[in-house]
């Protein structure tokens, strides 16, 4: 088969990159269609694609302020003409699915969000003053544009990534999606037999939504050792008011992030995630999660004390963003903290490895491409 892969940009490695590798490995010889790509930012299998980028992807200051092209994206990935493909792998969370194909050609969407910033993250991006009503008129014709290109015609099958996305495209698109949850190298994230260290850990994107905000808030009168990994748009000035005990490593290595996933107590997740890729990882590590429990956190985290007796806890849930609901959280995990092993934990992650992805997600494409007889 003659493939194409569209993914919304190719800036940094996260978990939407982590899903395209996948690909990459499976169609090593498919075209890759971008809105911006930063060369080297990803994987070896990623960059060895043909990579065909859009033209914002030779705008000035492209590579680190991609965000404020949001007005230009519609126009940009329909600027794409993808003619002679058997078939057209999306992975979207703002207008990878609305490229243009030739009529007809199978398109498989794995759909990370409906565009988060003009549905369901709003005021997270934009509050609830001037600027959100100054953005009204683009969020409208986002919304309109993301529906429009959202029906059978333009996108053949959803797949989602967590029941909670699956949820939203209903609500948002009024399309059935099934469920594949997305890769985890459980292979190279492995606990280290030892027992934790003294500090808690915070992986950070630095926008809005992530809510780092809330965790340094919580830590002002948490008197425990936190590191921060990560960077994005807020860390400077969220850095900048830390408290004293938080240490900022900025963006680091795999390498690294694995080790010290395996040496924290336990993950802060303030989000609410669409699924939380870094949730499981720690929890690869043997470690366990403290999760605001809404969101991807609902599937990816078996928290204690709302799970069955039977099953072994992988963490625990907090039900209010707030400094003083996540302090409380830390607490009683530090009461319940011998309950939470490394095995047990381990165990769980082992259920969202690289491998189960890969086959979940052949399925779905030959049921799109190999229809039963």
């Amino acid at each position: 088969m003659r493939v194409a892969l569209v993914h919304d940009w190719l800036t940094g490695l996260r978990g939407g990159e982590r899903c395209l590798q996948q690909l990459a490995l499976r169609y090593p010889h498919a075209d890759l269609y971008t809105l911006i790509h930063v060369p080297g930012s990803t994987t070896a299998e990623i960059e060895r694609l043909q990579i065909h980028a859009s033209p914002l992807s030779r705008l000035p200051g492209a590579a680190r302020h991609y965000r404020k092209f949001l007005p230009l994206f519609p126009w940009a990935i329909r600027n794409f003409h993808l003619e002679g493909y058997d078939l057209v792998v999306s992975l979207s969370h703002a207008v990878a699915k609305a490229v243009r194909m030739a009529p007809g050609t199978p398109h498989l969407c794995y759909c990370f969000t409906p565009m988060r910033y003009a549905w369901d993250q709003v005021d997270a991006y934009l509050g609830s003053g001037a600027r959100r009503l100054l953005a009204e008129p683009l969020l409208g014709a986002l919304r309109r544009f993301d529906r429009r290109t959202s029906g059978p015609e333009q996108v053949s099958r959803f797949v989602a990534i967590s029941e909670a996305v699956a949820q939203r495209i209903a609500r948002h698109y009024g399309r059935d999606a099934r469920v594949v949850p997305p890769p985890v190298d459980t292979d190279r994230i492995r606990p280290n037999g030892r027992p934790a260290e003294d500090f808690y850990l915070l992986v950070g994107g630095f926008v809005p939504y992530k809510r780092e905000d809330l965790v340094l808030d919580a830590f002002r009168q948490l008197d425990r050792p936190l590191v921060v990994v990560g960077d994005g748009p807020t860390r400077a000035r969220l850095q900048a008011r830390a408290p004293s005990r938080v240490r900022f490593l900025g963006r680091v290595d795999d390498a690294t992030l694995a080790d010290l996933y395996a040496r924290c107590r336990a993950l802060l997740y303030p989000q609410e995630e669409d699924f939380g890729i870094v949730a499981v990882e720690v929890q690869a590590a043997g470690r366990p999660v403290v999760a605001f429990g809404r969101g991807g956190a609902r599937e990816t985290v078996r928290a204690l004390g709302e799970i069955g007796e039977e099953e072994a806890p992988t963490g625990l849930w907090f039900h209010e963003q707030s400094p003083a609901a996540l302090r409380e959280a830390v607490c009683r995990f530090e009461a319940h903290e011998e309950e939470l092993r490394a095995g047990p934990i381990r165990a769980w992650a082992e259920r969202f490895s690289a491998g189960r992805f890969r086959a979940a997600i052949q399925r779905e494409i030959d049921a799109l491409v190999k229809p039963a007889d």
